[in-house]
């Protein structure tokens, strides 16, 4: 159960009176009880404060008494998604001693005065945050060094407290008040004028507005965003949760999918409305969710997983068509764009870890630092940023082919032209943007010279089995570059099996009568002879692999190595989907089988972004490396379709009972379970 609690200790104007007649220290405590915090209790001094804050069994939200603001941007702090422990953070000048803020990429990187800072200031402590149960502790070792005078600086003092939570390296992310009032008062002038101020705003045409991302795609932001909020607020009204959106949407990508594998121009057209329809819901998922403070973990999760699964079922939908209307290549195009997304997307998480990471850490070493490439792209970057809707900060968020660029680019392409075309477009651009964002980032990164993958489970989120871990371990050349030997080789494999598979015209086989029989050139997947010396390139592409699987025990803290899992996963994708087409695999089994691959790799994706364990029954999906041993082995023995098949059953169904004892088991198990309180003492409850 989270607490809030008011400081009054430091405040002048604790006492004042408000427009209400009450004393601001009481409205404040009374808004913290309409914000959604069950129990608020005021604490005079800094010793009450860490006394009540040592009792406390969950979040702790701390206040000074001196804030005047909307009750929304109290309950957006309670509720902020972002992270468990959250600082308010406004624009005011840093008057009265109060502690001025820096940020990175919305974490609070350092906090006290602002000469003492290392960096130019961002904002102050909006003087209110909420602290995560983790992060209580800390929380009440700032309040007792504050106590003792040993605080960085002298400002107010829930200011103290703030800038020794910081100072013991608790992870905070910073709160921005948009649209919606806070201030920090003095007087009983400053408190007229605040109140004044936040009289003047329309609270929920406020927080409607609020719902829409500040800053989003230029597709997003121009052809959705323009008229989603009114969508937002039907939903709202209708009841409906964001968990709801989110299936509706699904629905409406399988239905453009659907019409894009019946194809017709009517239909295409069809499929493309449906499609923008569906990425317009796929939006309204989000703002429901912070329009109505309707946030959970197991929403979060599902829309991230959702979002990936809708748009690999709209490429199969395309495949389907495009092979349907007599492209002999329509699922090949399909298994193409699906892999090369998905290993873009593991080089986005890991980048995004990478800058967090940097953002917490000082530069050391690398190869720039003094005036290098890598600090000049990083500060035209942060340029381009800083001046949102000019032509070079649209550009840039555009070449990047985010999620909204990807739909739209399918759906005019659909629509005008084919479900060819629409494929084409989609790996065209993305093979463009990937080298675009692949070339700079690298170069920032070795700047940077932040390791990742030692802060996390490296072997978790390399994917490794049992098989990995009894491999000697290959400590040179490193990581990364047995990673990138074992996706070359996959390639290699895939290439040779696409020159022993070129398409024939006819093939003539014969029957159980002797006749000879003619199979049309379509089915060249699986009619086409498989030369001899195959199975030993895949035997021998086999031991590549794993040679780069020799790598998971190596110390992983190159200034590159966040790469490391997408070369992973390139490896694995690349040599199912050449053993498959070796082994004569339907391409729509093949495209099955490296789909479930990809749910399969999104979800610890998800959860590396939200902050979760691993999934219940990792241990048995084998490791990449497990799973190629068993397709070689099926390729060899002649039995592709059967492992491919088999295979990926196996895989889904352990991924769908992970997901049923990740969020709805043990949850209803540990609900059943009694709290035990963490100390004693009675609580005033509001």
């Amino acid at each position: 159960m989270t607490l809030a609690i008011v400081l009054a200790a430091g405040a002048p104007a604790a006492g004042l009176p408000t427009g209400t007649g009450e004393a601001l220290a009481d409205r404040l405590a009374a808004q913290w009880r309409r914000a959604g915090v069950p129990e608020v209790r005021v604490a005079a001094d800094l010793d009450e404060l860490a006394e009540l804050a040592g009792q406390a069994d969950g979040p702790v939200v701390l206040s000074g008494a001196d804030l005047v603001a909307h009750t929304a941007v109290l309950r957006h702090l309670v509720t902020s998604p972002v992270g468990a422990t959250v600082a308010l953070v406004l624009t005011d000048p840093p008057t009265g001693g109060r502690t001025a803020v820096r940020e990175e990429r919305g974490q609070v990187v350092d906090a006290g005065p602002p000469e003492r800072l290392d960096g130019e200031a961002t904002g102050i402590f909006g003087g209110a945050l909420r602290v995560g149960r983790d992060d209580v502790p800390a929380l009440v070792a700032a309040a007792r060094a504050a106590t003792a005078g040993a605080s960085r600086t002298a400002g107010p003092v829930v200011d103290q407290v703030f800038a020794e939570l910081t100072a013991q390296s608790a992870l905070v992310f910073a709160h921005r008040v948009r649209l919606l009032v806070a201030h920090r008062v003095n007087d009983a002038t400053g408190l007229a004028g605040a109140e004044a101020a936040v009289a003047a705003v329309d609270e929920d045409r406020a927080e409607l507005r609020l719902s829409v991302k500040e800053k989003d795609d230029f597709f997003t932001t121009y052809f959705v965003s323009t008229w989603s909020p009114q969508v937002t607020k039907v939903c709202a009204k209708l009841g409906l949760s964001p968990t709801a959106v989110t299936m509706l949407s699904v629905a409406f990508a399988v239905a453009a999918a659907a019409l894009f594998a019946t194809g017709g121009r009517p239909l295409l057209v069809a499929g493309a409305v449906l499609l923008y329809l569906g990425f317009v819901l796929d939006c309204v998922d989000g703002q429901l969710a912070r329009y109505t403070r309707n946030f959970s973990a197991w929403g979060g999760w599902l829309d991230t997983m959702a979002d990936r699964a809708k748009e690999y079922l709209v490429y199969a939908g395309l495949g389907w068509g495009a092979t349907a209307a007599g492209f002999r290549y329509g699922w090949a195009l399909a298994i193409a764009a699906m892999t090369l997304q998905t290993v873009r997307h593991m080089t986005d998480a890991w980048y995004g870890v990478l800058h967090d990471e940097a953002a917490r850490r000082p530069k050391t070493g690398g190869t720039g630092g003094g005036g290098g490439i890598g600090d000049r792209l990083n500060a035209a970057s942060n340029r381009v940023q800083a001046d949102s809707g000019s032509v070079s900060y649209w550009l840039k968020r555009t070449v990047v082919f985010p999620i909204g660029e990807r739909w739209a680019l399918i759906a005019l392409a659909a629509a005008l032209f084919d479900q060819r075309i629409a494929l084409l477009a989609v790996l065209t651009w993305g093979v463009l943007a990937f080298a675009y964002t692949g070339a700079l980032r690298t170069l920032r990164a070795r700047w940077m010279w932040v390791p990742v993958l030692d802060t996390v489970d490296a072997t978790l989120h390399r994917d490794d089995g049992p098989l990995a871990a009894r491999l000697p371990v290959l400590r040179r050349p490193g990581p990364l570059v047995l990673a990138v030997v074992a996706a070359l080789g996959a390639a290699l494999l895939l290439l040779a099996g696409l020159v022993f598979r070129l398409p024939a015209p006819t093939v003539e086989l014969l029957g159980a009568s002797g006749a000879a029989s003619e199979i049309d050139s379509v089915d060249w997947w699986r009619w086409t002879a498989l030369p001899a010396a195959l199975p030993v390139a895949v035997l021998a592409v086999l031991l590549v692999l794993l040679v780069g699987a020799a790598g998971a025990g190596a110390a992983h803290n190159g200034p590159l190595d966040w790469l490391v899992p997408a070369a992973l996963r390139a490896a694995e994708y690349l040599f199912a989907i050449a053993v498959g087409l070796i082994g004569g695999a339907p391409a729509w089994l093949i495209f099955g089988y490296v789909f479930v691959l990809t749910v399969h790799h999104y979800d610890l994706v998800a959860r590396l972004e939200k902050r979760q364990a691993a999934p219940p029954l990792h241990a048995a999906t084998l490791g990449w490396e497990g799973r190629s041993v068993l397709l070689a082995l099926a390729a060899i023995a002649g039995f592709v379709s059967i492992g491919l098949a088999t295979l990926g059953i196996y895989l889904l169904v352990l991924f769908v009972a992970s997901v049923v004892l990740a969020w709805f088991v043990r949850p209803a198990r540990a609900a059943r379970v009694p709290a035990v309180p963490a100390g004693t003492g009675g609580r005033a409850t509001g």
